[in-house]
Parts: structure tokens; C-alpha cells; sequence
């Protein structure tokens, strides 16, 4: 149980929720192949995750050749989401110790929300396959705004929906996309070392890493802010 209920928690999605890089790989590679490129390794793409869908293409079609124009970024997006949407939990789990976080932080009935850049539809489709959208009392992604993070005003409007202060909310994820959206915010920031990041998340100035989710209620109540 946590000594201070925070106005908020808010989680991001992928390497922080959900252990998703072996479908986000196998459906990037899929794209690659049908359009002649060369598929990239698992352990590549797994850090170039974190920015959206159409981000991830981008990086991985400059990987193997030259980047997409607009227009093809476009047809490129819609065949990646027909797959995607077709296998979004194929080999994608829950991360160790999720559900039993969540459970104890709505018995204590602190709001909780995903804060994710992937899209929206993409996001409720795999809250859904793994049936829990029900502990999350907001839930925005990487269009449900004009803007998305690394930019705070994505968790300001997040908590705006649950009429949670910002000044006492607290973001959870694995990239710089959440700690600095967060530490921008003025939040306080935990930092998950198995996500999707090429910098140790130890580098990128959370205020808290934890190795495992077991770890978070003792690791917040400890720290001083």
C-alpha cells in the first residue's frame, strides 16, 4: 500500500504494461518483406519501439533503405495496422507482477491511466485481448491529441480527465519518450529497466528504476521528494 495516494498513476503501454516487441518485430517484418526489404532482427527493432506505429516503420524502412515518403508512409501504415490488428497478441504478455500492481493500486482507489504513443485503436484492441481496460480510468495514445509524448501536455491532458494535479501524479515507463514527458511535467518518474530502450533507463533520470513490478509500492514509499 502506498504511505502518500497520489493524485494519479500513469502507466505507458508497450515495455512497461506489455512485453509486445515479438509482435510489434514479426508485424514490421511482414511490411518489410512484402515491400522487398531485408527483415531487421528482433533485438533491433525491440529499441526502436516507443514512438508509434508509424514512427517504427519509418525507422525500420531508413534501416534497410530509404525512408518513405508521405504518401507511402500512409500505405505503409494501413498495411501494417491490418497485420498488427490481425496479431496484436500473438506472442505479446503481460510483464511480471502488472496485474497484481493494479489490483492493490484500485483497492486503493488512486486513478490510474495508459499514457501510450501507440494508436488509439490499436490500444483498446489489445486492452481488450488481454481484458484490462476496466483498471484504468483514462486511457489516451498516440492520437488522441495533437501532440504526444515526450510533450508533458499528453500527461496534463491525461489527468485532466481524471481530475488528478499533475504535481501529484506519477508516470510509469521504460523510454525517454515517458521519463522526460514526466520529469517536463513536474511528476514523479519510475523508470522500468525491462522495457524498450536503447540508453539504460538509469540514464535517463527517472527519479525511481525498478527491475520488477513487486518492486514499485516500496520503491515510491521510500523516496523522498
Amino acid at each position: 500500500m502506498l504511505n502518500k495516494k497520489p493524485s494519479a498513476i500513469l502507466f505507458d503501454l508497450d515495455g512497461t504494461v506489455a512485453d509486445t516487441a515479438l509482435d510489434l518485430s514479426a508485424t514490421l517484418n511482414h511490411i518489410l518483406k512484402k515491400n522487398s526489404r531485408d527483415e531487421i532482427e528482433d533485438h533491433l527493432i525491440r529499441n526502436m519501439v516507443g514512438q508509434g506505429a508509424k514512427a517504427l516503420i519509418m525507422k525500420g524502412f531508413s534501416h534497410t533503405g530509404d525512408a518513405p515518403d508521405e504518401n507511402w508512409l500512409e500505405e505503409l501504415f494501413h498495411e501494417y495496422l491490418d497485420y498488427y490488428l490481425n496479431h496484436i497478441s500473438d506472442k505479446t504478455v503481460l510483464f511480471p507482477g502488472i496485474l497484481e500492481m493494479l489490483d492493490i493500486l484500485k483497492g486503493q482507489n488512486i486513478p490510474l491511466a495508459i499514457c501510450t504513443n501507440k494508436n488509439i485503436q490499436l490500444t483498446h484492441a489489445l486492452l481488450d485481448d488481454f481484458n484490462i481496460k476496466h483498471y484504468f480510468d483514462a486511457v489516451t495514445c498516440g492520437d488522441s491529441f495533437s501532440y504526444k509524448k515526450p510533450d508533458p501536455r499528453h500527461l496534463f491532458s491525461t489527468c485532466e480527465l481524471m481530475n488528478a494535479d499533475p504535481n501529484e501524479a506519477i508516470m510509469v515507463g521504460d523510454s525517454i519518450n515517458d521519463i522526460l514527458a514526466g520529469n517536463s511535467a513536474g511528476m514523479l518518474t519510475v523508470g522500468v529497466t525491462f522495457g524498450y530502450t536503447e540508453t539504460p533507463v538509469t540514464e535517463l533520470g527517472p527519479d525511481i528504476v525498478i527491475e520488477h513490478f513487486d518492486e514499485m509500492i516500496d520503491a515510491i514509499n521510500a523516496h523522498k521528494r
